[in-house]
């Protein structure tokens, strides 16, 4: 209950608390057979209406980290996943931020919230990822001051490397490998588009999907968390 009272109490504008201050969220702190998916979109929107359509199909919920200038190339898409779907902020463009200045990690963070609440209609707060995975103890103070935590995951499929690089049993296998309760699971929307355009993780998120289901576990969102 205190992680929910957290994030609520930031979603609001009370601030981040001091438990939740500097650090970031690889596993949600439960001994409960449950788990978040999470989609990260930065990129294309290729594998977009296929994942969309299997987490329909298997009743599964989801939260999605978008990027402004993702919700301003597919304005459609946005819309009707912030009709169904939490959403998070993933920055405007996609940059590593520690490469950025203060100013310039501010403008990346709230243009990015600008565009989601235009186009979805939600503010994303909380939620926040940053792109690629690069934050340091600078820029995580940076998004706290803004009202977010940092969700990092727990497995990422690696779906995102194409087919030179994963497979879609390869990318099942990495996500049961480390199933664990409260596990966050990192999956993309768009193709492998600087490899060969694939789409592993759309094509392997039914199985992933099945897998998780198979060992015991249900899929919950980190704001229907409740401990």
């Amino acid at each position: 209950m205190r992680f929910l009272a957290a994030l609520l109490a930031a979603a609001v504008g009370a601030g981040i608390p001091s438990s939740l201050r500097g650090r970031e969220l690889e596993v949600l702190p439960t001994r409960k057979k449950e788990v978040v998916l999470t989609l990260d979109g930065g990129g294309d929107a290729i594998g977009a209406w296929s994942i969309l359509r299997t987490l329909q199909r298997k009743r599964v919920v989801a939260t999605f980290f978008l990027t402004g200038r993702w919700v301003n190339q597919n304005p459609g898409l946005a819309k009707f996943i912030g009709k169904r779907y939490p959403i998070a902020n993933h920055t405007y463009s996609h940059p590593p931020l520690t490469a950025l200045s203060d100013p310039a990690v501010v403008h990346q963070i709230t243009a990015g919230a600008e565009a989601i609440r235009r186009r979805t209609g939600h503010d994303p707060r909380p939620l926040f990822r940053f792109p690629y995975g690069a934050s340091d103890s600078r820029v995580i103070a940076i998004a706290n001051r803004l009202g977010y935590i940092s969700i990092r995951w727990t497995v990422d499929t690696l779906g995102w490397m194409g087919g030179r690089g994963q497979t879609v049993p390869g990318a099942i296998h990495r996500v049961t490998d480390a199933l664990r309760p409260g596990a966050i699971i990192l999956m993309h929307i768009g193709s492998a588009g600087d490899v060969d355009r694939s789409t592993i993780d759309a094509q392997a998120l039914p199985g992933v999907i099945d897998a998780i289901r198979r060992r015991g576990y249900k899929f919950t969102t980190l704001e229907r968390y409740r401990g």
